[in-house]
C-alpha cells in the first residue's frame, strides 16, 4: 500500500491543524492505520492507531484530549486532527499502515513525512 500524507505547517501554539493521508495500491480497510512523529535528536514515536473499521482508536499519553485520529474507508484516507497544539508537538509526521495491531509501533508501510511546525 501506497501513502501520502499532506496538511503539515507552521501553527502558533493553542492553534490546530489537520494532517490527512490517502492510500493506495491495496485494499485499504485490512490495515489498521497509526499516525507517528519525530523530533530532532529523539525517537519515532506512535502518535494515534485506529482499528480497521475505525471503531477502536489509541493515542499517546502526549496527545489524549487534544489529537483525534479517524478514517474513512470509502475514500481510502486517515486524518488526524491537532487541537490546542503546544511546541513539544513539533516533529515530522508519517502516516503508516500496518496488518497487525493497531497499539503496536510496529507497522509495514510508510507514507512520506510532513512537517508540523508549532511556534511560541
Amino acid at each position: 500500500v501506497q501513502l501520502q500524507a499532506s496538511g503539515g505547517g507552521l501553527v502558533q501554539a493553542g492553534g490546530s491543524l489537520r494532517l490527512s493521508c490517502a492510500a493506495s495500491g491495496r485494499t485499504f480497510s485490512n490495515y489498521v492505520m497509526g499516525w507517528f512523529r519525530q523530533a530532532p535528536g529523539k525517537e519515532r514515536e506512535l502518535v494515534a492507531g485506529i482499528n480497521r473499521s475505525g471503531g477502536s482508536t489509541y493515542y499517546a499519553d502526549s496527545v489524549k484530549g487534544r489529537f483525534t485520529i479517524s478514517r474513512d474507508n470509502a475514500k481510502n484516507t486517515v486524518h488526524l486532527q491537532m487541537n490546542s497544539l503546544k511546541p513539544e508537538d513539533t516533529a515530522v509526521y508519517y502516516c503508516a499502515a500496518s496488518v497487525g495491531s493497531y497499539r503496536s509501533a510496529l507497522y509495514d508501510y510508510w507514507g512520506q513525512g510532513t512537517q508540523v511546525t508549532v511556534s511560541s
